[in-house]
């Protein structure tokens, strides 16, 4: 079974994932993105896809035109995980430094 973070891991979460927040009153972490247009957020989605693929971990999201929403969270866990961690961190690894 999957572990929820610990304390500790929750605290080291600003300085791990600095562009991504915890969501009001769930057990999950967010981002949105921003891009020049649909293609290149459907682009950005489709790596995504890829990385959540290999990783056996998928993300809520949304799209409208140019934005993406990212939402993520363990079901398994019933909160945050280290897999949240890590997927969200190949997904900051997806954008240009």
């Amino acid at each position: 079974m999957v572990e929820k973070l610990n304390a500790a891991e929750r605290a080291g979460l600003a300085g791990t994932l600095p562009e991504w927040t915890l969501v009001e009153g769930r057990d999950a972490i967010t981002r949105a993105f921003r891009f020049k247009d649909f293609s290149e957020a459907w682009g950005f989605m489709a790596r995504v896809a890829l990385l959540a693929e290999a990783q056996d971990h998928h993300p809520e999201w949304f799209n409208v035109w140019n934005r993406v929403e990212i939402t993520l969270s363990t079901h398994d866990a019933g909160g945050l995980s280290a897999r949240d961690i890590r997927l969200a961190q190949a997904i900051d690894g997806l954008l240009p430094g």
